[in-house]
């Protein structure tokens, strides 16, 4: 199976936790997604799930959806949780992340759910650097290129 993206989110505007979908996104090295308000942070750049850990939550009956767990981007076929910090995954032709931890879930999740956040500790993705920028798309090849595990 191909890694893919499935989804692209960003906060444009400050002070909102609204997410707005995009067909395809700047990322900018240092920074994350051209425009997020979150964006800078040189802890987390971007906010990265996977789609397997977003079936088993949907199946547990967690609300899920592109950026309602607070992800910019869902990528099908790389288990994040397999990936240990420092893992370098390739996203399109340009952009390349680099993870690096597994990120806490936020208390503003109860609003979506009162048993959130702690039932989904060690679930909502990880925090990644962009190490270099580029455009990246929905249905864009996603390539582990140092450590991760792959479906």
């Amino acid at each position: 199976m191909t890694a893919t993206v499935t989804s692209i989110v960003y906060s444009p505007q400050p002070g909102s936790y609204n997410r707005k979908p995009l067909a395809e996104a700047v990322l900018l090295a240092g920074y994350g997604i051209d425009g997020d308000r979150k964006g800078g942070n040189p802890r987390r750049n971007l906010n990265v799930l996977d789609q397997e850990t977003i079936d088993i939550l949907d199946a547990e009956g967690i609300p899920t959806g592109p950026g309602v767990l607070g992800e910019n981007m869902i990528l099908a076929g790389v288990r994040l949780d397999a990936s240990p910090p420092g893992t370098r995954i390739r996203i399109g032709q340009q952009a390349l992340v680099e993870m690096v931890a597994l990120r806490e879930p936020c208390y503003k999740l109860t609003a979506l759910d009162a048993r959130m956040p702690d039932l989904v500790v060690g679930r909502v993705g990880v925090m990644a650097r962009v190490v270099e920028g580029g455009i990246v798309r929905v249905g864009d090849e996603v390539v582990v290129v140092l450590g991760g595990a792959t479906e």
